[in-house]
């Protein structure tokens, strides 16, 4: 796959999936909700304060009449109702509207009523880049900062859960570091050893091939690999980036937005349901995308 674009096409519309829009009153999440709406791919549920959201509907020229409309007092309401609708089976996923990142977490982890499902919580990106051959993905640059070994193995194998639900059935992980040689003094580079000896030993499932130490360039340029004579499937042809850390996530995805003219798609994984966690900086076609991509992965989890 190429384009998120064609993510569309992964869509069971006879089977729509129910969307949770946490502090609707955000105008690019507004806009790409209702887009996706209109293109029969999603049914929202708008949560948050009602004279906002109709204000800012009736800027835009969107029809909220619609929508189930829920009202909501603050942004901690509104998160709870959310959280709470999904736990009830009365929505699929939730997407992050206006409120701080934090609040929504914070009912997400709720004992009583929230999504925990005793796995990792993580963040996965997909980016669309018009120079590299597929889509690619990358983990984890805005959720987990520092992951220990056990946490990136976790990290691995949700990415490789959004993956198969977009129809992967190989998996190529690149595990990455500054060097492709292992040395006691970076950690980065020990850890990815031990996660290849862990697929070496059939840890993780059948198509998942995992590499590692490998540097950025080896993993994503056949060219350099050739050139540093470096011999794996992995290279040049990842199609998972596993970062040792938030600081290297953070600054590829954005290089690849910001440098490369990368559009991207991201999801929180490991909760009971697909989480969409944009930011309000996010290009309007990123949430459209992210929405697009949540809804594949509920669909896939339902099944």
């Amino acid at each position: 796959m190429r384009k998120l674009e064609e993510l569309k096409k992964l869509l069971v519309t006879k089977e729509k999936m129910k969307l949770a829009v946490v502090s609707a009153e955000e105008e690019n999440v507004l806009i790409a909700v209702d887009d996706a709406f209109n293109n029969g791919l999603i049914i929202p549920i708008l949560i948050g304060d009602i004279e906002k959201i109709s204000l800012y509907a009736s800027k835009l020229l969107i029809d909220i009449s619609k929508y189930q409309i829920i009202s909501a007092n603050s942004f901690e309401e509104s998160a709870k109702i959310a959280v709470t609708m999904v736990n009830e089976g009365r929505a699929d996923f939730l997407i992050k509207g206006l409120l701080d990142t934090s609040i929504l977490l914070k009912q997400v982890l709720n004992k009583d009523y929230g999504l925990i499902s005793g796995k990792q919580l993580s963040h996965v990106m997909i980016y669309e880049m018009p120079n590299y051959n597929k889509l690619l993905f990358l983990t984890d640059g805005g959720m987990v900062t520092y992951p220990s070994l056990s946490q990136k193995k976790d990290l691995i194998l949700n990415a490789v859960e959004v993956a198969r639900a977009i129809g992967y059935e190989e998996i190529k992980v690149a595990c990455l570091a500054a060097k492709e040689k292992i040395n006691p003094k970076m950690p980065a580079t020990v850890d990815a050893g031990q996660l290849k000896e862990m697929y070496l030993n059939k840890q993780f499932e059948n198509g998942v091939i995992v590499e590692g130490p490998i540097s950025l360039d080896l993993a994503i340029s056949k060219e350099s690999a050739d050139i540093k004579k470096y011999n794996s499937p992995v290279a040049g042809d990842a199609d998972v980036l596993l970062v040792p850390n938030i600081e290297m996530g953070n600054g590829i995805g954005k290089s690849i937005s910001l440098f490369g003219n990368g559009l991207n798609a991201g999801v929180i994984m490991g909760a009971t349901s697909p989480i969409v966690l944009v930011s309000r900086s996010d290009s309007y076609e990123s949430k459209y995308y992210s929405i697009l991509l949540g809804a594949i992965v509920s669909q896939y989890n339902r099944k």
